[in-house]
């Protein structure tokens, strides 16, 4: 066991006195292919190696007993009336356990302990990982039969029906799909996939967490929705198939470009190209390039800030800075913008040197100290065989 793993199969012991199922559930990064998602596009993430740690176990009440060993707070649910916890994670369990409920599915109460060491607030999906481990645990548990496409989907409901979060799927997808040394390109309107190889040896991702938040995050992003789809309603006028920007050519947007407000284009402009990136980078990865791969990372960053305008000083200044040193083959802005992280691909040998001389230019710039995290590619959310 890792030592996180023993952690926590010890504190479940300790809280419930008797032995637990473990799972392992990793975080998350995306690679290239931000904001394409609700415009049936493709996004290419992966799974990490910063993860969730679950325990669970059977109990003889009719109660879900849970406890976050990261926050170190305790809660008991009634399995049969489930009401919103003013603990935020609790929320995800009693999301989960209530969306497997309406699907009918029969569970009896059951004891859990988590944590982990993905880092909060960072935009490395805490949340779906927590989500997929206590799915794949209860279909272990339980016998509930599951398929990993519909925990996808039960973990993303819990998000949109009790949490509050009207996400995609993406970040439960890649949980639970994931696989070491692989990218997972994902048809956001089929749900089709397929994995592509990505061999680090020699190379680093490296996570630059510009530690801002901007408010503007959730009202910007319904703005981008709704320009997205005013192009849509444009050009639904010269071809009635298309049913959102993944049907558009860029031939037909720059047919018709002198009816859309000029913002409005960019924005389409930027969406057409980003998906055609994914693509592209997929078929670096194939053959294993890189440093072509490290490109689409570079422009991919250019249009989130100037096309679709959803980057923040702090992330371009991240950028900045990452493109001055030796050793970066790609990098760019990672999520919905207006802060978090930026994503880079370093050669191993330069990674000292990267963050050390991020964190200093950061802090001369920002007055922010960086966080910054090295990570590599894992595999998706599985039960630990003991």
């Amino acid at each position: 066991m890792t030592e996180l793993e023993q952690k926590i199969y010890d504190q479940f012991i300790s809280k419930y006195d008797h032995k637990p199922l473990l799972v392992n559930s990793p975080g998350r990064v995306n690679l290239i292919g931000d904001h394409t998602d609700y415009n049936d596009g493709f996004v290419l993430p992966a799974a990490i190696d910063k993860v969730i740690v679950l325990g669970m176990a059977k109990n003889k009440l009719e109660k879900i007993r849970a406890f976050s060993a990261d926050m170190n707070e305790s809660v008991v649910m009634d399995l049969n009336d489930l009401h919103k916890s003013d603990k935020n994670w609790a929320n995800y369990i009693k999301g989960v356990v209530a969306e497997l409920q309406k699907e009918k599915f029969k569970l009896k109460g059951f004891d859990v302990v988590f944590g982990g060491n993905i880092p909060i607030g960072a935009g490395l999906s805490s949340s779906a990982a927590l989500e997929g481990a206590l799915t794949v645990g209860l279909d272990k548990i339980f016998k509930l039969g599951l398929d990993r496409k519909k925990m996808a989907r039960i973990g993303q409901l819990t998000e949109h029906n009790h949490v509050g979060v009207n996400c995609g799927i993406m970040d439960q997808f890649i949980n639970l799909h994931g696989e070491a040394d692989k990218a997972l390109k994902l048809d956001c309107r089929t749900l089709d996939y397929e994995l592509y190889p990505f061999h680090q040896e020699g190379i680093k991702i490296v996570l630059c967490n510009s530690k801002v938040s901007h408010n503007l995050a959730d009202s910007e992003y319904n703005v981008r929705r709704s320009q997205c789809e005013e192009g849509v309603e444009i050009l639904k006028q010269y071809d009635p198939q298309i049913r959102n920007l993944r049907d558009v050519s860029m031939e037909l947007l720059v047919e018709h470009k002198s009816e859309f407000d000029p913002v409005v284009f960019r924005r389409c402009k930027f969406v057409l190209e980003e998906n055609d990136r994914v693509l592209k980078a997929c078929e670096d990865l194939s053959k294993e390039d890189l440093r072509s791969f490290g490109q689409h990372m570079f422009e991919s960053h250019e249009g989130l800030s100037k096309e679709y305008e959803v980057s923040c000083e702090e992330l371009d200044i991240l950028v900045e800075l990452a493109k001055e040193q030796e050793g970066l083959l790609g990098c760019r802005m990672m999520g919905g913008g207006f802060g978090g992280c930026t994503i880079n691909l370093v050669e191993e040998t330069k990674v000292a040197s990267f963050i050390e001389y991020i964190s200093k230019k950061y802090k001369e710039r920002t007055g922010i100290e960086a966080e910054i995290y090295v990570t590599q590619i894992n595999g998706g959310a599985h039960i630990i065989e003991s």
